[in-house]
């Protein structure tokens, strides 16, 4: 429960960040900001990302004890590719210094880039350890401090220096000071075996590290790449405040989906892991079909209703001078930011339980392509808007060669048919419910759909077990229902 409580604190604080950034910055200056973050965001997924998946899939409370080899060989990594970016960084400052003095100067800012990135790098590192050794309060914590230290800095740098470059590295430090107070409770310096081990050991660590997880990054990083470049098509084509409208739609949007999906991640795959480690590869692969329908179940009715809430958002929160393009883009990405979502916490964790991650990456790579065309295609013919498009088909293609990988062969995972059709269906009950709220004014349409949208499908799922959540919720809270619904 402290996992589910720190996602839900970071995800209400990153949207209140994010408009609050967006509204002292304004829509170009976001737009440079939003770019950079893109990119401080690939660097983190090109260089720490693997870091981070070998904690999840190969660190634990048991790893910990008897095989310290695999977390010395995590530390030596990271700190050996973090000090590596540092001084990139400032040589990039440095030249920029000289070259072009300004916050708006580009080597200026991608040595800003540099710095978010490190501090991206540290935080989910540190969180991916918490989540491997089930430490839920640790990581409740953890989150607490980030957020915390991301607000003040971050926000207070936008009011007193309102430049994209000082609110990038306001946002790396923030992450960076996070992990200090968690350091002692998440490291391994009370081993004292540690010390003992030798370099082969370490070598070998980091060679099983990279088999495992370079497949993986090379998607990622694709699925990063994506909304960067198309960012950059915008803020080329249209300008940075263009870029600045498309970004603060895609951005809470997809801090919406990521957040809840990781969420349900950082639990379903580690009982997944669990399985394998106590009950075999079979146990697992039920676990992850089990997981798939969880996931779908709780996405779905996540993005119905973002979508039924976006014209109430747009009039109550988003600054004013971004609303009107800010619904527009929110309704041709939310398709995809769905896509994503499914991909990366219901239909990769099938290919990384089974350690075979090469048709991740296939899928991804075809994705960048529907991308690329659509980038050459759409924006000709239908405007900025065409880019929000290109993304959305994108990812869905890339969800369904990947969901076709999963589905069929000798090794197919078995379909949770039922649960999915029971999801569908009860997320259009849901819309049809919400739809007469949704034009009411926007004070009262936004708790109204909200109401009406958990009601309503809430009631669906209990009364039909969609996906096994009431029969989950039996398990978990048995003496705090009465007899008469259990």
């Amino acid at each position: 429960m402290a996992v589910i409580a720190a996602f839900v604190l970071n995800a209400g604080l990153n949207f209140v960040l994010g408009i609050a950034i967006a509204r002292m910055l304004g829509p170009a200056d976001f737009g440079r900001f939003a770019l950079a973050t893109a990119g401080a965001v690939v660097l983190n997924t090109l260089l720490f990302e693997w870091l981070r998946l070998s904690a999840t899939r190969f660190y634990s409370a048991r790893v910990r004890e008897a095989e310290p080899w695999i977390r010395r060989g995590l530390d030596r990594a990271y700190a050996c590719i973090a000090l590596a970016l540092f001084a990139a960084a400032a040589v990039c400052a440095g030249l920029g210094i000289v070259v072009n003095p300004t916050p708006e100067g580009r080597l200026v800012m991608t040595a800003g880039t540099m710095v978010a990135g490190i501090g991206i790098g540290l935080f989910d590192y540190h969180a991916a350890l918490a989540r491997a050794r089930f430490i839920g309060g640790a990581y409740l914590r953890l989150v607490v401090w980030k957020n915390a230290l991301a607000f003040v800095l971050m926000a207070g740098t936008a009011w007193l220096f309102p430049q994209p470059v000082w609110v990038l590295i306001a946002g790396g430090v923030s992450q960076f000071l996070a992990v200090l107070p968690m350091r002692k409770v998440l490291g391994d310096r009370d081993l004292g075996h540690v010390s003992l081990l030798s370099p082969g050991q370490v070598r070998k660590t980091l060679r099983l590290f990279a088999v495992y997880g370079l497949p993986l990054i090379a998607a990622n990083a694709v699925y990063q790449i994506m909304p960067f470049l198309n960012r950059a098509v915008i803020a080329g084509t249209a300008g940075f405040a263009e870029a600045g409208y498309f970004a603060l739609a895609a951005d809470l949007g997809s801090r919406a989906f990521s957040t809840l999906g990781a969420a349900l991640d950082l639990l379903l795959f580690q009982i997944a892991v669990q399985a394998e480690e106590h009950h075999g590869r079979e146990a697992a692969e039920t676990q992850v079909s089990r997981n798939l329908a969880i996931v779908v179940a709780l996405l779905l009715p996540c993005a119905t209703g973002y979508w039924a809430v976006t014209p109430a958002l747009q009039a109550l929160i988003v600054p004013e001078e971004f609303r009107g393009p800010f619904a527009g883009y929110t309704d041709l990405l939310i398709p995809g930011l769905l896509c994503l979502s499914i991909m990366n916490f219901a239909l990769n964790p099938v290919f990384q339980i089974r350690r075979r991650t090469s048709p991740v990456v296939a899928a991804a790579l075809l994705g960048l392509a529907v991308n690329g065309i659509g980038l050459v295609l759409l924006p000709r013919m239908i405007g900025p808007q065409g880019v929000a498009v290109a993304q959305t088909l994108g990812l869905a293609t890339a969800v369904v060669v990947l969901g076709l990988r999963a589905l069929t062969g000798s090794a197919r995972l078995r379909l949770p048919g039922r649960d999915l059709a029971l999801t569908a269906g009860a997320c259009l009950i849901m819309v049809l419910a919400v739809l007469p709220f949704r034009g009411l004014e926007p004070a009262l349409a936004l708790p109204t759909c909200v109401a009406a949208g958990v009601l309503v499908y809430g009631a669906l799922v209990w009364f039909l077990d969609i996906a096994g959540l009431r029969s989950i919720a039996r398990e978990r809270f048995p003496k705090r229902m009465p007899a008469t619904v259990r």
